[in-house]
């Protein structure tokens, strides 16, 4: 079996993660969602955790705190998209859905665009698509 990814992240706003997420396309799996988190199945081995920031808080040691949109990234999550139209389409849909656009779409290298988005709570997605040859 191959091993699954899960993006635990907390949010000030679980509505509002649920209306952004569910924007993009993620499918919410309500075995594992309650009034504290969401689980979102974004391919069949990476998942999203949306994990209200107390409830969240109760897996931090040490007096670690979540962090929110301090103008610090420690991480930014990226996500394929299989055309440049799906980039711009999420983009769109982040930015009408309570997120907000962090870079505009734009070639980043020769064969690779993509942009990056906010969600509600400040967490950045950088939704990206690659152009790859195909093999002859």
């Amino acid at each position: 079996m191959d091993r699954m990814i899960f993006v635990n992240l907390p949010t000030e706003n679980l509505d509002a993660a649920n209306t952004f997420y569910g924007a993009l396309g993620f499918r919410r799996n309500p075995d594992f969602s309650n009034d504290d988190a969401s689980a979102w199945e974004i391919s069949g081995s990476i998942w999203l955790m949306s994990l209200r920031a107390e409830f969240y808080g109760s897996f931090m040691r040490n007096g670690d705190e979540p962090c929110f949109g301090s103008g610090k990234r420690e991480v930014m999550n990226g996500l394929s998209c299989t055309t440049r139209e799906e980039v711009d389409a999420l983009t769109a849909a982040a930015s009408r859905n309570g997120g907000s656009v962090y870079r505009a779409a734009e070639e980043q290298f020769p064969g690779m665009y993509g942009s990056a988005v906010l969600d509600p709570d400040g967490h950045a997605w950088e939704l990206i698509y690659l152009e790859v040859p195909q093999e002859s």
